[in-house]
């Protein structure tokens, strides 16, 4: 959000005062601009790095707040989710050293992160998506305790009537419900920003818009949600959905606007295109905390802060976002680049941030008619493909021709990189090596998201899925440590997690989650051909919602053939057999706690649920034999490497 400190505007008064300010600031945005009070001449950068905590066990820990407070910085800062951080990097002139500086300074922020982390049993995990962060992860008592926070979440929820829902196909297929914003948590991302100036920045908010689609396929890093194989960069459709506040059942004839968004068309002139368009289409949600009156403080020869219009502009999610600031009281124009997912170490994020700015510097030199020579609806194409497909994606480019995204990457954009960081008098070290090492992941192929897809597929079959997601999260921190770019990472091994026992502490770590599952109405013997078939002894009941409303197990089938009084022929429904309201538990259930209620209440297993009674998962006895099994098995592996006495 473009301030820290807002409030709500619950009554039409308030909504209509607030976008009066709004207003108010953007005529007088309109006025800087034409008096010239821009600053010109000077070109910095800056960057904004997210991150995930997680505990020995590899899944979130709730403990950002408390990290923040140890480590006692202004450049750290809170996030939505309880288990995020977010650090606000100095913002640099562009030139010379800036990249290693950048790097630097969050080298040293990581560190003292890290060290306050390790404080509380945690450590922290540059990645877009946590792939160990579960839907129970999501819950509000994991949203950050700050005004802001809930104000968005109480905001957005009445606008979607208090329903979110996500779906998106990749190699899998996952649709989900949730009840609050949190599911934004999920997204973890490296901002950059680009210092402009009013005049170059039509042209330049063109490029970045051009070239989002070609350098996203060159560094996904998000492929992987609650353990199912998505978008290349999943995070692309996790947030469009989330922060959508448009009602569903709209005419199909009527064009509407999502907050997140690409965007439209080209901008022709002027920032202000940005702004009159998202003030137009969007309603403010709240408004700063402090109130400004734009017009006296101009009138005054002060720059304004443009408090009301910041404001709202953070609540419009452009993938590519303008930005007004201060700087030793001079106003400014930056673009933020949203797109870019964290990790999966600092090198391999220096090295996206040197190929964005190289692209920014020289392209308008290159492309200065780019909106002659591209069709907006093929740069947005473009976005989304690459988004879903990575470097397989093919690219729109200019003139009519379409060239595979990695042949992009590795012949024109590397080439425009290096000429636009050479032009600026970057360091040659640096050019170097930073996009030395974009070329070699694009050679290799091995983005994050490659690596994390290869190395799932190499654990397939091996432990439970939770098991494997806590290898793929342990050996991407483990891999992190020493800065070693992906591209030279060896895959993960399923045995990096741990100790089996550190994978099996709730239910959810080892349920089933590949179920087969019936409806009341429908034939009993059906449910008997399924156990046969798949060699289960229980099904699960459900209704067209997937709640749960009963479980038929293998010993109620040997009653009803036992029943002398049960015709040959006859027609049974499902529902005249199965148990009704079953025992339950979910998916964060202490393995313990379960055992405890499947002994009291003799019973064979344990379907897993949402807080709302959605089936998710099974737990059997035969589950809980396999990790009695396994303990056995580490037990005599033990006693066989000690000495024996004599």
């Amino acid at each position: 959000m473009g301030t820290t400190d807002v409030h709500s505007a619950p009554s039409p008064e308030q909504r209509r005062a607030l976008m009066r300010s709004v207003l108010d600031d953007l005529a007088v945005l309109e006025e800087m601009l034409d008096r010239g009070l821009f600053e010109s001449g000077v070109r910095r950068i800056g960057a904004e790095q997210e991150l995930v905590f997680v505990d020995r066990h590899w899944h979130p820990a709730p403990i950002g707040p408390e990290v923040l407070a140890t480590m006692n910085d202004e450049r750290a800062t809170t996030e939505i989710g309880r288990f995020n951080a977010e650090f606000n990097c100095t913002p640099h002139d562009f030139g010379g050293g800036c990249l290693s500086a950048v790097a630097a300074e969050l080298c040293e922020l990581g560190a003292a992160a890290e060290r306050a982390a390790a404080d509380m049993g945690a450590r922290v995990v540059l990645t877009g998506i946590l792939p160990t962060l579960g839907q129970s992860d999501l819950g509000l008592e994991n949203l950050t305790p700050k005004p802001r926070y809930r104000l968005l979440n109480d905001v957005i929820t009445e606008l979607r009537a208090g329903r979110y829902e996500v779906r998106i196909k990749g190699v899998d297929e996952l649709t989900f419900p949730h009840d609050s914003v949190l599911v934004e948590a999920l997204n973890t991302s490296f901002q950059l920003h680009w210092q402009t100036e009013p005049e170059k920045f039509a042209l330049e908010y063109n490029i970045a818009q051009a070239v989002t689609g070609p350098m996203l396929a060159a560094c996904c890093n998000s492929p992987v949600l609650f353990g199912k194989r998505l978008w290349c960069e999943t995070r692309i459709a996790i947030f469009e959905q989330i922060v959508d506040t448009r009602r569903e059942g709209g005419p199909a004839e009527r064009d509407t606007l999502s907050r997140v968004r690409f965007g439209e068309t080209w901008v022709k002139d002027s920032v202000l295109e940005i702004f009159k368009a998202d003030v137009a289409r969007f309603r403010v949600l709240f408004g700063p905390e402090e109130s400004q009156d734009a017009r006296a403080e101009l009138d005054a020869g002060r720059i304004p802060k443009l408090r009301a219009l910041q404001t709202h502009n953070g609540t419009v999610y452009r993938w590519n976002r303008p930005c007004y600031g201060i700087t030793n009281g001079k106003p400014h124009l930056r673009i933020e680049n949203r797109v870019l997912p964290s990790g999966p170490t600092i090198a391999d994020e220096i090295a996206n941030a040197a190929l964005w700015f190289g692209l920014m510097h020289e392209m308008p030199r290159r492309y200065p008619d780019l909106t002659e020579r591209l069709d907006f609806a093929h740069a947005k194409a473009n976005f989304i493909g690459a988004a879903r497909q990575g470097l397989a994606s093919t690219v729109h480019w200019v003139d009519g021709v379409d060239v595979p995204a990695r042949e992009l990457v590795l012949g024109e954009f590397l080439d425009a990189a290096r000429a636009g960081l050479e032009s600026a008098g970057i360091d040659t070290g640096d050019i170097d090596r930073y996009l030395g090492i974009v070329r070699r992941r694009v050679e290799s192929q091995r983005t994050g998201a490659r690596w994390m897809l290869d190395s799932v597929a190499k654990m397939q079959g091996q432990g439970t899925r939770a098991v494997r997601l806590a290898a793929l999260t342990a050996a991407m921190s483990a891999r992190s440590r020493d800065g070693t770019p992906v591209c030279e990472w060896d895959l993960a091994e399923i045995t990096e997690s741990g100790s089996w026992k550190e994978s099996s502490l709730r239910v959810g770590q080892f349920m089933t989650t590949d179920l087969f599952t019936v409806h009341e109405d429908e034939l009993i013997d059906l449910a008997a051909s399924i156990m046969q078939w798949e060699r289960v002894r229980h099904v699960p009941v459900e209704d067209d919602d997937h709640k749960l409303i009963g479980i038929l197990s293998y010993r109620d089938l040997l009653r009803l053939v036992a029943d002398p009084k049960r015709g040959r022929d006859e027609s049974i429904a499902v529902g005249e057999v199965m148990r009704r309201d079953p025992r339950t538990v979910r998916a964060d259930t202490p393995t313990l706690e379960a055992i405890a209620i499947m002994r009291e209440h003799e019973i064979s297993c344990l379907p897993v649920t949402t807080a709302d009674g959605k089936l998710v998962g099974l737990v059997t006895e035969h589950d809980f034999m396999r990790l009695a099994g396994r303990l056995l098995e580490e037990q005599l592996a033990r006693t066989d490497e000690e000495p024996s006495g004599g």
